[in-house]
């Protein structure tokens, strides 16, 4: 039990909130549009691969950031820099997470088969891209973007528009949430040469940035809304979604960076679970 925990501190499993309504909203959309009623056991094996993704892209970015996160003053209690598990048993179980991901993935269909290792390097690529490209936080949107198009392509083994407008809500949602993490370490990363767009840009540009970026995305969420006709319960959700989307820029401020952790974790979980919950109910009422 408690190395379960360890490592479910590894990965941090409860931010899994934040791509995981996506992908059941792709799941049930595609069981709307095949008029299929919701499986119980497919529900089941496309979380299971959410899951061991997940773990094994979190897991990866911990044991490849070990020396940064030693660092670090922010990041030296992570479980490797403080000894709590070895580098070592952090790659094994990224292999193993890799491996049941790939698993999991044949018996759902074999479109779903044979994308998972595209799947798989785009979500582990992501940890070396800060050390040659600013735009290592689109690379880590596009992983979690990946999430509602899987998901639709379980049920149905085919591409369709609507996930992938959901897929683009994701993308640019992610990348500028995550450019304003990332501006509480930006004088670290330029100090070792790890690029981020705060690095690049300085805090109030990179600011300015992600909101173009989230302006983006609310977009994509009235575009979704369009093009699956949806009713007074999704254009609430989304509105709600847009409206937080808002909110958490006027929590983190260039010379403010107190209340990042506010704004990228409670703000951004809200946002995703309210816009899951009320786009999943209006596709059944």
């Amino acid at each position: 039990m408690k190395n379960i925990q360890k490592y479910s501190r590894l990965v941090k499993f409860e931010h899994t909130i934040f791509a995981l309504p996506f992908a059941l909203i792709g799941f049930f959309l595609a069981m709307k549009d095949t008029n299929s009623s919701p499986e119980l056991s497919l529900l089941i094996l496309v979380l299971l691969c959410m899951v061991f993704a997940r773990n094994a892209a979190m897991g990866f970015n911990r044991y490849l950031d070990r020396h940064f996160d030693k660092l670090n003053p922010r990041t030296t209690l992570r479980e490797i820099p403080a000894g709590i598990l070895k580098a070592r048993s952090v790659l094994h179980f990224v292999i193993i997470n890799a491996l049941l991901f790939i698993t999991t993935t044949w018996f759902i269909n074999r479109l779903c088969f044979y994308l998972s290792p595209v799947a798989l390097f785009v979500i582990l690529f992501y940890s070396y891209t800060k050390r040659f490209t600013a735009l290592c936080h689109f690379v880590l949107s596009l992983g979690l973007a990946i999430a509602p198009v899987g998901a639709y392509l379980a049920v149905t083994g085919t591409f369709s528009l609507p996930p992938v407008l959901l897929g683009m809500v994701v993308f640019f949602w992610v990348s500028g949430f995550d450019i304003i993490y990332a501006l509480q370490d930006s004088d670290f990363d330029a100090g070792l040469d790890l690029k981020s767009i705060p690095v690049l840009l300085g805090h109030k540009r990179a600011l300015l940035f992600a909101k173009g970026i989230h302006l983006l995305s609310a977009a994509f969420i009235i575009a979704v809304a369009v093009k699956i006709t949806g009713n007074w319960l999704h254009w609430t959700g989304a509105s709600i979604f847009i409206g937080l989307l808002i909110y958490q820029h006027t929590l983190v401020k260039a010379e403010d960076m107190s209340r990042v952790n506010l704004a990228f974790f409670t703000m951004n979980g809200i946002a995703s679970l309210i816009y899951g919950t009320f786009v999943i109910t209006s596709l059944y009422i």
